[in-house]
């Protein structure tokens, strides 16, 4: 047990060194076009990263038909509010939405949340609302908005599954606390987000 939990430690602080840093990039985004813009897109600022990981591990949590549907959720959703961004249709508050959405996910895994799917999966979906708007509104006028939209819902599902396969491997490897040093990490960087955004940053 205890030869387990030392390759435990040492997996998890290897991941966290990986992750860390991409997660902390905010990636400029380039002038692509289409499908590359939309897939660069969700991995050009930590706000979207941040909670796409997030929405990964809380459904780790959640176990069950959770594993998909929350995922699936969120990116349906988001997928509806890019259009209604792309088409101008008016949504109040995104931007602190977006943050909210950062640090409501962050106490969830932190706290270890267990909440039943037909409240998880409508309150992930609401959340994603906001991040979609704010992918639609981004959309450069001359590429084309389904293959812009292909390019973040395929990047979005990759994130979700990032945060899906640290949460299996934290689950199977890592000691108990382990993801709630995770939610606490994704807690620390939305914070980190509004201080930015309170401060002009």
């Amino acid at each position: 047990m205890r030869k387990r939990y030392s390759f435990g430690w040492l997996l998890c602080l290897t991941w966290l060194f990986l992750v860390a840093p991409a997660s902390l990039a905010h990636v400029q985004a380039g002038v692509t076009h289409g499908f590359w813009h939309g897939l660069e897109h969700p991995l050009g600022g930590l706000d979207h990263l941040l909670a796409m990981l997030a929405v990964g591990l809380w459904a780790t949590e959640l176990g069950g038909m959770a594993l998909w549907v929350v995922p699936l959720a969120f990116v349906g959703v988001m997928t509806l509010g890019a259009v209604g961004g792309m088409v101008g249709v008016p949504l109040p508050g995104v931007e602190p939405a977006i943050i909210a959405s950062d640090v409501i996910f962050g106490v969830l895994v932190l706290l270890g949340t267990r909440l039943p799917l037909a409240a998880s999966a409508p309150l992930v979906g609401f959340l994603a609302l906001f991040h979609g708007y704010a992918h639609g509104t981004e959309m450069p006028g001359d590429v084309s908005g389904w293959s812009y939209g292909l390019g973040f819902a395929l990047a979005t599902l990759g994130l979700n599954g990032l945060g899906l396969l640290a949460g299996q491997l934290i689950r199977r490897y890592c000691p108990p606390a382990t993801m709630r040093w995770a939610g606490g990490a994704i807690l620390v960087g939305a914070l980190y987000v509004l201080t930015q955004a309170l401060g002009g940053g």
